[in-house]
């Protein structure tokens, strides 16, 4: 978990998964759109690739970038946890609310 962690913190990394939402993309395309220089985007995209968080495809002379989904389902996982936390603040929030609403009424 922490190397997914660890990748997702660059905002240009956060920016190519969000870009790879949409489809598959090369490394050119990437850093077009980026508008940052090739070698930049390759290295970001090597740490998503580390990370678990793409996965590549090489056709003819190219290399195509894509999402991992089994990466993203590890954060998912995680992130899970955090939310059933947070279901429970909140549902006892709303009970204290509706008591408080009854007392003043």
């Amino acid at each position: 978990m922490e190397k997914i962690l660890s990748a997702l913190a660059e905002p240009k990394r956060t920016a190519i998964i969000e870009l790879l939402r949409d489809g598959p993309m090369t490394v050119g395309e990437i850093a077009d759109k980026l508008r940052i220089p090739q070698p930049q985007a390759s290295k970001h995209l090597r740490v998503l690739y580390e990370a678990g968080l793409v996965k590549i495809y090489p056709m003819a002379n190219r290399r195509i970038y894509e999402l991992e989904p089994d990466g993203l389902q590890k954060l998912d996982d995680w992130l899970e946890t955090f939310r059933e936390l947070w279901e429970q603040r909140l549902d006892r929030l709303e009970s204290y609310l509706k008591e408080e609403e009854g007392r003043n009424t």
